[in-house]
């Protein structure tokens, strides 16, 4: 379900035909062969290798540069060729030698003479040799392994019979390296099942379409038909076919031997099918439009929730605004009335003294002063003679 859900983003991305016309496939690998690999005779060991690893079936150089690549790569590669074997049902004889520098410039002094790597190509493969070419950073990226099988994939062609098609070498070497599930082929098979643009397979036997978005095509159907091929025959079906093209008959007539049908025949039954799995009939029976919808509803969804969240926090911030204002006014208002409730403030000590009335600070008079009553004198003359010896106590003074 998921390719159906991706497929709509690549149809709606711009048209192939926009894309760069590369020579191979997407990790931009190649392989010499024809007139472009060079004669099979004796080949110095290049100058720059420095080191060599070998495990059963390959033979490692590297450069100083590249010894911790080469290493690593020598603990996996025997596994990388059994998976040939379980495609193919043969292995092709002899030792493979890889060899492994780093950067642009020990990957060309690698180079046999006389078939200098192509400027696009991260990889290079001599099948006839038994030699391929590595760029150990490209080896470090995401698809270095990929890469490899695909140049791997050339070598054991090369080396199990002479003469390939191209449509079969380019869908076996996919089909090794697991592209031919890739996003980017379903949408070419997509697009050229809905247009009508499927080509013969016997019109890519050794040449490739001129426009980016054929080639994108020719590439997405050699691999749909050789995993066709690999399912419906199995590895002995492979190993047949394998056989028979080693004997250097013509690979129709080989093909016919070793499927007992003939490619026309082979090739109208896959087309029949390509309808069901790559064309809009996918897309609107079973569960995959409503797969489909479901994903839109939850994007949709998704769309609505930031927006109503959005606008949630613009109200709360304007509500916080609108608080924040109405608690300083009220905060105003309340020091405003303190202000008009206190009494006025004392004026300075300065100030005071010179308010102050001199006749304030003078002593009291005499008439302020409190009045002294003497007491009665008793009657009789029992208590005159005690009142004139008892002392008569002085009147008080006020200061």
């Amino acid at each position: 379900m998921r390719h159906l859900l991706l497929l709509l983003t690549l149809l709606l991305s711009p048209l192939a035909g926009a894309q760069e016309d590369l020579p191979g496939p997407r990790h931009e690998a190649g392989h010499a062969n024809g007139g472009a690999e060079p004669a099979v005779v004796p080949m110095p060991r290049p100058a720059l290798v420095v080191g060599e690893v070998d495990t059963p079936r390959f033979h490692i150089l590297y450069t100083a540069r590249a010894e911790g690549s080469a290493r690593q790569l020598a603990g996996s590669i025997e596994s990388i060729r059994d998976g040939f074997v379980g495609v193919l049902g043969r292995d092709w004889p002899g030792e493979t030698e890889i060899r492994v520098g780093v950067g642009r410039e020990e990957f060309e002094a690698l180079a046999l003479p006389g078939g200098a790597p192509p400027g696009w190509a991260a990889a290079l493969a001599y099948p006839t040799h038994r030699i391929v070419l590595l760029n150990a950073l490209s080896l470090a990226a995401p698809d270095g392994m990929v890469t490899l099988r695909h140049e791997l994939a050339h070598v054991a062609l090369g080396q199990l019979a002479g003469s390939w098609p191209r449509w079969f070498q380019e869908g076996f070497a996919q089909n090794i390296t697991g592209e031919n599930w890739s996003m980017t082929h379903y949408a070419a098979l997509f697009r050229a099942v809905t247009q009508q643009r499927i080509f013969r397979f016997e019109h890519l036997y050794d040449r490739w379409p001129d426009l980016p978005s054929d080639v994108e095509i020719a590439y997405a159907q050699s691999a749909a038909f050789v995993a066709w091929l690999s399912a419906k025959h199995g590895p002995e079906g492979m190993g047949r076919l394998v056989d028979e093209v080693a004997t250097g008959q013509p690979f129709e007539q080989a093909f016919g031997k070793a499927f007992k049908s003939s490619l026309w025949v082979e090739e109208l039954a896959w087309r029949d099918g390509l309808a069901g799995r790559y064309g809009w009939l996918p897309l609107t029976t079973s569960e995959a439009l409503l797969w489909l919808g479901a994903t839109g509803l939850v994007v949709a969804a998704y769309v609505r929730r930031r927006k109503q969240k959005a606008e949630r926090f613009a109200e709360m911030e304007a509500q916080e605004a609108a608080e924040e204002v109405a608690m300083r006014a009220a905060l105003e208002a309340e020091l405003a009335q303190q202000r008009h409730l206190l009494p006025p403030p004392l004026p300075p000590p300065a100030e005071r003294a010179e308010l102050t009335e001199p006749s304030e600070l003078a002593e009291p008079s005499d008439a302020a002063a409190p009045e002294w009553h003497e007491p009665s004198s008793p009657q009789g003359p029992e208590f005159e003679d005690e009142e004139e010896a008892m002392p008569r106590p002085s009147k008080p003074t006020v200061h």
